[in-house]
């Protein structure tokens, strides 16, 4: 075994240690304490994660960098990293308290889900890495709906069981992105099934298959994915979101049904509406710009084929 593996190893049982002793510590804590330990591990981790650090005030500055000040972008990182340790922590005591988290956790735009399921199509959920986004499955499968989230697999084989774990307790059922193929016919199912189909669209895609469209006025490579199960199944697609609210509470807003809009061939009937998708995601991390995951270098893609094309 390499060096760089055996460390990789080293660190993810470390990882997974913490999360066993995480999980037990939340089960005895009261809510405002587990915020507290969240806030304080979010505090050394923007001081000790350097590269994480970097890459959030990189991805901020490409996006707001004509807007906002240095100040107010590495204010938004930290309020980033504060979010994350909360919503981390906040998830494992929630799934262990179902009745808890229903209450604390309301539904805005439930109708619009509602009328949608009447057809009988099933439901394409479209949204982002956005607020403690987890917590929104749960909470809709405690409603009584029938839910579904694509997922990756984790790099750590123990943590994955372990969630999966969790997820099924809560009634979510998992849909691996890969194999691919399994992939897409597990998420036909689910909507054949009349289920809640939950995808997250605002990660690079860039392995060949992704769209280009407009995101914060840079092109990045977006999954087409539901686009393509919509013209397919005729789900209907919504635009969903779990903001957090100044008392730690969550509010998930469904927004209305978004009616494909047919372009001229296959291709750019694709593109519009993918367009679209980012158009209003975007529109929610401008308005609550530190509940997105910004350690993530979304415009990597194209930045890469820049480079190549001016080498």
């Amino acid at each position: 075994m390499d060096r760089k593996k055996f460390l990789t190893n080293i660190g993810r049982s470390f990882g997974y240690a913490g999360l066993i002793c995480s999980s037990l510590i939340c089960r005895m804590l009261p809510l405002r304490l587990i915020y507290w330990i969240g806030n304080s591990f979010a505090f050394l981790g923007y001081r000790l994660a350097k590269k994480q650090r970097e890459i959030a005030l990189e991805s901020l500055t490409i996006a707001f960098g004509r807007e906002k000040t240095a100040a107010e972008i590495k204010k938004i990182a930290q309020d980033c990293f504060g979010f994350i340790g909360k919503s981390g922590l906040e998830l494992v005591y929630l799934m262990e308290k179902p009745r808890l988290l229903k209450r604390l956790v309301t539904i805005e735009g439930k109708e619009h889900l509602d009328k949608a399921l009447e057809k009988g199509k099933g439901v394409i959920l479209i949204s982002a890495h956005f607020g403690n986004f987890p917590l929104m499955l749960s909470r809709l499968s405690l409603e009584g709906y029938s839910v579904f989230g694509v997922m990756k697999y984790m790099r750590d084989e123990r943590a994955e069981k372990l969630f999966y774990q969790k997820r099924s307790r809560m009634g979510i059922k998992t849909i691996y992105t890969k194999p691919l193929k399994e992939c897409t016919e597990n998420c036909l199912k689910a909507l054949r099934s009349n289920g809640l189909l939950f995808l997250l669209i605002d990660q690079n895609f860039g392995s060949g298959g992704g769209v280009f469209v407009d995101f914060f006025g840079q092109k990045a490579a977006t999954a087409p994915g539901p686009v393509v199960l919509a013209m397919r199944t005729h789900a209907a697609i919504m635009p969903c979101f779990i903001v957090r609210q100044p008392d730690d509470t969550h509010k998930i807003i469904v927004e209305p049904e978004m009616e494909l809009e047919q372009g001229k061939d296959y291709e750019e009937t694709l593109k519009i509406n993918i367009q679209r998708l980012t158009v209003i995601i975007e529109a929610y991390i401008r308005k609550y710009p530190a509940e997105w995951g910004w350690i993530h270098r979304r415009w990597k893609s194209k930045q890469k084929l820049e480079t190549e094309v001016g080498a």
